[in-house]
């Protein structure tokens, strides 16, 4: 006798979004994290201020949203703590780790932004600093499809030329949902 064919399980889309730790770019982030809490999908962050903190609060205090705010956190690598700061008030789901780099060291193994950009099925990088980069470097690293939500290469230092840049909410949208096409609208829900 042999085993019964699997059911297929639809599991949602986890976009990142990726940018400043201290500045939230409002102006970008509110937009996109009330598109993407409409759009059907989990929002993934580093869990911590700035763009992180703006795009989860927009997700989270959207009506009618399906999908959860995961946080990808810092930690001591001996406690496991996240720094002050981590999680955000608006992280569901904080993924806790014992990682403790980042910034300009964001891609060395002991920096959880692996973990964010592994997490994502894509990726959208608001202005930041060495840790964005290095998201940056780290998604086009491991093929996750990302566009830099940006007005100039120069808001993500050392901007690889090979990321699409989308001056526009509407350019993200169009990037996100062309590299989710076969994933978002062919859900059941269950």
């Amino acid at each position: 006798m042999s085993a019964p064919e699997p059911n297929p399980v639809w599991r949602r889309p986890v976009v990142g979004v990726m940018g400043s730790g201290t500045a939230a770019h409002e102006e970008r982030a509110l937009p996109l994290g009330r598109w993407l809490a409409g759009a059907g999908v989990h929002l993934l962050t580093g869990g911590g201020e700035g763009v992180m903190a703006a795009v989860s609060r927009a997700f989270h205090d959207s009506s009618g949203r399906a999908g959860a705010v995961l946080g990808v956190l810092p930690g001591d690598p001996d406690s496991g703590r996240a720094p002050a700061g981590y999680p955000n008030p608006w992280v569901e789901l904080a993924i806790r780790t014992h990682l403790p780099l980042s910034g300009a060291r964001g891609t060395e193994p002991l920096s959880r932004n692996h973990l964010n950009v592994l997490c994502a099925d894509v990726v959208v990088a608001l202005p930041g600093g060495p840790g964005t980069a290095s998201e940056v470097r780290l998604a086009q690293r491991y093929g996750r499809p990302i566009v830099a939500f940006v007005t100039s290469p120069r808001e993500i230092p050392d901007l690889p030329g090979t990321v699409p840049l989308a001056a526009t909410l509407d350019e993200v949208v169009a990037f996100v949902t062309d590299a989710l096409r076969d994933r978002l609208g062919t859900r059941s829900e269950g």
